[in-house]
């Protein structure tokens, strides 16, 4: 019974946070927010040109509500259940290459 009332703890206050973060009023997924390193500018590459298409346009929509000083409807707000990591198990993949290519050069 503990467990339950944790993981319900747990999965609203997710949800809380993710609402209050304020990104989704735009329209921004989760991904959509990371800093462009040289890790994620390798995995954006990775990706299908249609997702990036997608990831540009979320990002120009939010940049051009931001400088309106508007929100988008709270019908169109990206949802926490609709939000999905797209990008970062790219990121995690080229990190780990990165770290083992480090290694490699290091040890030879």
């Amino acid at each position: 019974m503990a467990l339950r009332t944790t993981a319900v703890l747990r999965s609203s206050l997710s949800k809380w946070a993710y609402n209050l973060s304020g990104f989704n009023k735009y329209g921004l997924l989760r991904d959509d927010c990371l800093y462009e390193n040289e890790d994620v500018k390798e995995a954006l590459r990775r990706l299908p040109d249609h997702v990036v298409d997608e990831r540009n346009f979320r990002l120009v929509r939010a940049t051009q509500l931001s400088l309106q000083k508007i929100v988008l409807p709270k019908e169109e707000w990206t949802k926490y259940e609709e939000d999905k990591l797209y990008l970062t198990p790219i990121v995690d993949q080229v990190i780990k290459e990165r770290k083992e290519r480090e290694k490699w050069e290091k040890e030879f």
